[in-house]
């Protein structure tokens, strides 16, 4: 039973990498006023192919909230992506994005386009002074889209010096330094960014990690509980527990992971066998035919089958 249980883990893995179509890519983030901090309502988006042989021209439009989510069938190509909004200096950028699964999150702060003039003075051809901080917080999103994190960091942290409240440039930093591994500063940035945006999951997931790896387990249970419920996070937990014959301590793991999602078959598999362990025989039933009813011609439904004929 427990080797059967190692098999199932591979099968999540490999279900989750192929529910996307190969070379394909999904962009998402959110635009904001470099000066506010707040959401920019409504942005558009322009994306063009950047590289020869491939036509691709299209505005995408933002939510009233900032948000935006774009995908493209064709994520091998390097792409021109436009953020702009009435009022605001446009931002652009040629990138190279990650391919499915991974995500690619572009936050994007925009410059308010400075339009106070003095009576008489007006300048038609003057062009606005950009903000450092934002070019600066740009500039190194642009250097971590093509995988030069280190060099990210130092644009990034220009930005925040610059502009000390760029709740984005902590962000971005809080996940750069947790990729090359400096916890202690992934730390230091995710708690700035969670003092101006206490609500950012993301953040709590960056401190989480980070202290999970310092070996802090006291701390990365406190931020795991302001976590979302990670349905796959809590089989692989349960799993590890079944292995080391804990089967009391995996079950409530095995129910929260169904909870979250009520179609995650194989939590039932894995509970139905847990009550046969335990001689529970109506819970052992019950979770085994839901199994069954989930995935009928699933890896485990043989073994299913021949346990509900010993739990009637």
């Amino acid at each position: 039973m427990r080797r059967l249980l190692a098999l199932s883990l591979v099968v999540i893995a490999f279900v989750t990498n192929s529910a996307f179509a190969v070379g394909e890519a999904r962009v998402e983030g959110k635009v904001f006023d470099g000066s506010t901090k707040k959401p920019i309502p409504n942005p558009k988006i322009l994306v063009e192919s950047a590289d020869s042989g491939v036509n691709f021209k299209k505005e995408f439009d933002g939510k009233a909230d900032g948000s935006y989510a774009i995908f493209l069938l064709i994520g091998t190509i390097r792409y021109k992506m436009t953020y702009s909004a009435p009022g605001y200096q446009p931002f652009v950028q040629t990138i190279k994005l990650k391919l499915a699964p991974e995500r690619n999150i572009q936050d994007m702060d925009l410059s308010p386009v400075n339009s106070t003039v003095e009576a008489g003075n007006a300048s038609p051809a003057a062009q606005p002074t950009a903000d450092p901080a934002i070019l600066a917080y740009n500039e190194g999103a642009a250097l971590a889209n093509e995988g030069k994190t280190a060099e990210a960091v130092v644009k990034l942290e220009e930005a925040v010096a610059a502009k000390p409240d760029l709740t984005s440039g902590y962000i971005a930093l809080a996940r750069m330094y947790l990729k090359l591994k400096n916890y202690d500063k992934a730390i230091d940035r995710a708690d700035k960014a969670l003092s101006y945006d206490n609500d950012n999951i993301d953040m709590n997931a960056v401190l989480y990690e980070s202290y999970n790896a310092k070996g802090d387990k006291a701390k990365a249970s406190e931020y795991k509980k302001k976590l979302p419920a990670n349905p796959r996070a809590l089989f692989n937990d349960a799993a590890k527990l079944i292995n080391a014959n804990k089967d009391a301590d995996a079950e409530p793991l095995l129910k929260q992971a169904i909870a979250a999602d009520d179609k995650f078959a194989v939590a039932y598999y894995e509970l139905g066998m847990i009550y046969v362990r335990s001689g529970k025989n109506a819970e052992a039933k019950a979770n085994l035919e839901k199994y069954l009813e989930l995935e009928p011609n699933g890896k485990d439904a043989s073994t299913a089958k021949e346990m509900l004929k010993y739990v009637k």
